[in-house]
């Protein structure tokens, strides 16, 4: 198997590999899921430093490391692993791929051990680039990609195999949306890692980084003084995380999102502690 791109500084993967690493020793002897596990480069990597990977993928025909077996999953249905066995699970260039993110996230929950760890890489829907493309044409490249449709945005349909397509870039995800969801669904962000620099964004920064701090900080306080039914610490804490992400140079000029969180509680468990913000059915206004 090509190691080219687990070498090149310009790939997610050589991100991703620097990163287990890194971590050897807290993923060495460790159950870990590799979903959706393509070619099989990351369990490959994870096999290397000692891990036990596991992995799954819609595809799995496309798995190519010796040694180990990829198991056929679609993130659409319940993935064919127990409840609560992994201690981490790594979604690489996955979940934009995913139509329905939040089931997706459930699912990882549902996988993962109490304090288990979560990584996911995306490409970076949230840096100045991909903001400027959105604004022009509402893709994901300006004057390279066509926005979303249905000749460039099927990537797989085998009705032989499965009966789910495997979209291309249609549901790309910012860091805001995918933070959201992620404690939405029992995660709490560990810290958003350091990837490749997007040259365009890195060009536009010093232009477009000082009116993005000041919209994003009177953002911040106007709603500090709002939302009176929360107590000011929550709000703080919450409100002060996004405006770190939102002004951080990793989010504003990387050209991949690589996310680490950590499973806090059960998904089932987090409704319990949300706050509606409409009145309830049957109360007059």
């Amino acid at each position: 198997m090509s190691v080219k791109h687990e070498d090149n500084p310009k790939s997610i993967k050589y991100h991703v590999k620097q990163y287990l690493h890194a971590n050897k020793a807290r993923f060495e002897g460790k159950d870990v899921i590799d979903f959706p596990a393509g070619n099989g480069v990351t369990s490959r990597m994870l096999k290397n430093i000692g891990a036990k990977p596991i992995p799954v993928d819609l595809f799995p025909e496309y798995f190519r490391v010796e040694g180990l077996n990829c198991i056929r999953g679609n993130i659409s249905e319940t993935l064919p692993l127990e409840s609560g066995g992994a201690d981490a699970l790594i979604c690489q260039e996955g979940i934009e791929h995913f139509s329905d993110q939040f089931r997706a996230l459930k699912e990882f929950n549902r996988l993962l051990k109490i304090g288990g760890t979560l990584l996911i890489t995306t490409p970076n829907y949230s840096n100045i680039r991909s903001r400027m493309s959105y604004f022009l044409a509402e893709t994901e490249r300006f004057n390279s990609t066509m926005p979303p449709n249905e000749l460039d945005s099927i990537w797989m349909s085998d009705q032989n195999v499965s009966s789910e397509i495997y979209f291309g870039h249609i549901f790309l995800i910012g860091i805001q949306k995918l933070r959201a969801l992620a404690r939405l669904t029992g995660f709490k962000l560990v810290m958003s890692h350091k990837t490749n620099v997007k040259m365009t964004s890195a060009l536009l920064f010093p232009l477009c980084y000082p009116p993005i701090w000041l919209s994003n900080y009177y953002t911040y306080r106007k709603n500090m003084r709002k939302n009176k039914s929360f107590d000011e610490d929550v709000k703080k804490a919450v409100y002060w995380e996004q405006f770190k992400l939102n002004t951080s140079w990793n989010t504003l000029v990387g050209a991949n999102l690589m996310v680490e969180f950590v499973k806090e509680r059960e998904a089932d468990a987090v409704s319990d502690q949300l706050k509606s913000q409409h009145q309830d059915f049957g109360v007059d206004t």
